[in-house]
């Protein structure tokens, strides 16, 4: 959704997370979790990253500036197709995380997995 001047609604959220590690951020968020690269920024090579990760309209920004989100943050992101998309990772056969897929009381079904800084990434689809 794209908002125009003097419109007073809300747009998307994208939440900022926090990263340590480029290289292993970097492999779990674009191979594991097949996300596109958007952008990267840093002000000058000694500067720590900031980048845009995607996939279809979902957006989130990775920081490794301090005070930019804490380590251990939790995101929720609906999506359909969960039971493909647990599959599709599982066969992935990722070192740092297999997932399991839940079917909770409150009528979902959800996959949680940590990213390399602890941060929780909650798929979910509503049944």
């Amino acid at each position: 959704m794209t908002m125009k001047p003097g419109n007073a609604g809300m747009g998307r959220i994208i939440p900022i997370l926090r990263m340590f590690d480029e290289e292993k951020t970097k492999q779990f968020y674009l191979e594991f979790l097949e996300f596109n690269m958007d952008w990267e920024h840093r002000f000058d090579d000694s500067a720590p990253l900031y980048m845009q990760v995607s996939s279809g309209p979902c957006a989130l920004h990775l920081s490794e500036h301090f005070g930019d989100g804490s380590p251990g943050a939790a995101i929720r992101i609906e999506l359909a197709g969960i039971e493909a998309f647990h599959a599709k990772l599982l066969d992935k056969r990722y070192k740092h995380a297999r997932p399991g897929l839940e079917k909770t009381p409150w009528n979902t079904a959800e996959c949680s997995i940590q990213d390399p800084a602890g941060n929780r990434i909650i798929f979910y689809e509503n049944l």
